[in-house]
């Protein structure tokens, strides 16, 4: 899939963008953040852990998006968001990783180790604070 897909598509479209709603959605992922800290791992929260770093970085991109006039519905389209639209093409390989691995956990049933988890987890916060600092 490319940007234009997403755009013909429907799952990515022009917005105007809102102050308001990228803020609230950073308040949100900030949230989710801390809830992935408060949480041990171990073999219970391994996969629920990463599945909620994932979230709390997916909601960064999407105020990401929204200050550039975007809204997204998506999740492939924000790899293709941040490659062609951004030029930011380190940044989209690793969002795609972990949409990829967050997949395997919702959709497939892949169970992480905790030292996985916990791999993924550090990767998934500095890719966050990467793009928050593009905000």
């Amino acid at each position: 899939m490319d940007w234009k897909a997403c755009v013909d598509s429907g799952m990515a479209k022009r917005i105007t963008p809102d102050k308001e709603m990228v803020a609230a959605l950073l308040i949100t992922a900030d949230k989710r953040m801390k809830s992935v800290d408060m949480l041990k791992t171990n073999s219970v929260t391994a996969n629920s852990k990463v599945s909620l770093a994932y979230d709390a970085l997916r909601e960064v991109l999407e105020a990401l998006a929204i200050k550039y006039g975007y809204k997204i519905y998506n999740h492939e389209c924000y790899t293709c968001f941040l490659k062609e639209v951004l030029r930011q093409n380190q940044i989209a390989e690793e969002f795609d990783i972990f949409r990829k691995a967050r997949n395997r956990i919702n959709y497939y049933g892949n169970e992480l180790s905790i030292e996985e988890a916990d791999i993924l987890i550090r990767k998934i916060k500095d890719l966050n604070n990467i793009i928050v600092k593009l905000l």
